[in-house]
């Protein structure tokens, strides 16, 4: 279905963007400095499902709808960037008991986390504009069901992005442990993970749809 030199080029350049630092990576990041790298493995692969999801919304077409619908665009924005800022705005005001010796941090479920990452680029218009103009590249409709080679195609940059953003969850993770034996790393760590939320929720609001020419 594909031709070598077709594969490699994808691959070469879905790995470019996916170690380019985005919102699923400071997602990630940020729930692997505050829970760990258990948390960060599983932020992963809530975002992937939403990646899944994509694939599925590029090859229906419905992400075509989305970058040129006007209204369609602003809603998923503007749902994405305010649950982002939710999230800032939840980590920011939350309440660690840093008393005694041992500090504990309040922890979520890892279901909640998975689901999180999910929600997060299930509503990241990004996602949908990356499919959208970057699959239809190495699309041949006369080797095959545009369908499944966009399955193909998403499915493999799926496996990509596991490898990629797992090794960003761990090397995270691996400083959790400094930041929670120190109260005054525990506040700091906790407004970092806030900002880094609400950031992103302004990133999002500036997220523009790709216009045909």
């Amino acid at each position: 279905m594909f031709e070598a030199s077709q594969l490699i080029t994808f691959i070469i350049a879905s790995i470019i963007l996916l170690v380019i630092p985005g919102p699923a990576i400071f997602f990630i990041v940020a729930k692997s400095i505050d829970q760990g790298r258990t948390a960060g493995i599983v932020s992963v692969l809530g975002i992937q499902l939403g990646t899944l999801f994509h694939i599925g919304a590029a090859s229906l077409g419905i992400s075509a709808i989305l970058v040129t619908s006007a209204l369609a665009f602003s809603l998923v924005k503007y749902a994405g960037a305010a649950y982002l800022i939710y999230l800032g705005v939840k980590a920011l005001i939350s309440k660690n008991d840093t008393t005694g010796l041992n500090v504990e941090v309040k922890k979520q479920k890892l279901n909640k986390v998975f689901f999180q990452g999910m929600i997060v680029n299930v509503l990241n218009p990004k996602t949908a504009l990356f499919f959208f103009a970057f699959l239809p590249q190495f699309i041949n409709p006369a080797a095959g069901s545009p369908t499944v080679q966009i399955f193909t195609l998403g499915l493999l940059f799926i496996i990509l992005s596991i490898v990629s953003d797992g090794i960003y969850a761990m090397l995270a993770g691996s400083i959790k442990g400094f930041l929670h034996r120190n109260p005054v790393r525990i506040k700091i760590q906790k407004y970092i993970s806030g900002v880094i939320y609400i950031i992103l929720g302004l990133v999002t609001l500036v997220a523009e749809p790709v216009r045909n020419k």
